[in-house]
């Protein structure tokens, strides 16, 4: 770190991220306030926060073009947050679906585990499959239920 500013390598290594990726933000205007010496970039305080935001925003599915524009209005200020705030309230709620959905994926893939390791132990998948749907222990219920997409 150079007087409080960070390369891009530095960046690279602290978000896990290619020098490449970094670059392509870059172009498409995602740290419009970016320093640069000699064409060396220089990250600030300001876009590591930006950085945290836009991993973020990806991981939440949001495309490049959306977070750019998502840049732009925290860079337009006061006006925009009306606009931010229901841009981040839809990647909270799709998140939260998403979440949802995978909690199931889980609990089927725990069911599953279970229903193999019984089936190992009797050696024999019968005995479970006389115990579905709805007949099987509290525990492997629940997770056989919700990962159906049953009522809990």
């Amino acid at each position: 770190m150079k007087d409080g500013y960070h390369t891009i390598g530095e960046i690279s290594e602290m978000f896990s991220l290619p020098v490449s990726t970094l670059r392509y933000y870059d172009k498409q205007g995602l740290f419009p306030f970016l320093e640069r010496k000699s064409g060396i970039r220089y990250f600030s305080e300001r876009e590591i926060e930006a950085l945290h935001v836009i991993e973020c925003l990806k991981l939440s599915g949001l495309e490049i073009k959306d977070i750019k524009r998502f840049m732009e209005w925290c860079a337009e200020g006061p006006a925009t947050y009306k606009d931010r705030l229901n841009l981040i309230r839809q990647q909270k709620e799709k998140t939260e679906a998403e979440i949802e959905r995978m909690s199931r994926v889980l609990d089927l893939l725990r069911f599953k585990c279970w229903y193999y390791e019984k089936a190992i132990e009797d050696g024999s998948e019968d005995w479970i499959n006389e115990m579905l749907p709805d007949k099987l222990p509290p525990e492997a219920q629940r997770l056989y239920d919700h990962g159906h997409g049953r009522k809990d």
